[in-house]
């Protein structure tokens, strides 16, 4: 069975971001697919300080959930962002969040499903989506859409329930994804094997 990872990373454990992932893993049961919530706390997190030293050892030196997410990065087929939004942009310790496990773990993204998810009282979701997004498309990761740009709008849980289109496009992504990771499954039945890529190329202009 496909496994998907949803990162819910707003400060309010049970806030509006994790109403909205809430639904996608109720729709994700039904079609099949397992999933695994994991709140990054309240807690600060650390930037990355380019020192290097994942790239030895393929784990970060601040040992956190980062850390926790790399070890078990191989079980999940998928991964969704959820984020609320501030000032346009995602919360800035999930961006931090994101930086040092895409950094230490890009390599071994490529492949997976990706979506984000973005929750905001009234304006600024489609910046926030469009930055979570970034992390996905420079990773080999295939990302998957929905009926429209994946928001939901309100300032509190309750409010966002009663956001219908919000909670329907959730609904339409998660069953979206279930089924591209049923086809996946198919396809490896049939001996279809994954994008041999080249060796990467850097080029850097000064």
């Amino acid at each position: 069975m496909s496994k998907v990872l949803l990162m819910n990373g707003s400060p309010h454990e049970n806030g509006c971001t994790y109403t909205a992932l809430t639904e996608i893993a109720d729709t994700l049961a039904e079609n099949g697919v397992e999933s695994e919530m994991v709140y990054l706390g309240k807690q600060p997190v650390a930037g990355c300080i380019a020192c290097g030293k994942c790239r030895e050892t393929g784990r970060c030196v601040f040992d956190d959930k980062v850390n926790e997410i790399l070890e078990k990065l191989d079980e999940y087929d998928a991964v969704i962002v959820g984020s609320p939004v501030y000032y346009a942009g995602p919360a800035g310790q999930l961006c931090a969040f994101l930086d040092r496990l895409f950094y230490c773990g890009g390599g071994r993204m490529a492949g997976k499903l990706a979506a984000s998810v973005v929750s905001c009282r009234r304006g600024g979701a489609s910046a926030a989506f469009d930055r979570l997004n970034k992390y996905f498309g420079i990773s080999n990761m295939h990302i998957v859409g929905s009926q429209y740009w994946n928001q939901v709008h309100g300032n509190a849980p309750d409010e966002v329930r009663r956001d219908e289109e919000g909670l329907q496009t959730m609904r339409t992504l998660a069953q979206n994804m279930a089924w591209l990771l049923k086809n996946a499954e198919a396809g490896k039945k049939q001996g279809i094997t994954p994008p041999q890529y080249e060796a990467r190329i850097g080029t850097n202009f000064i």
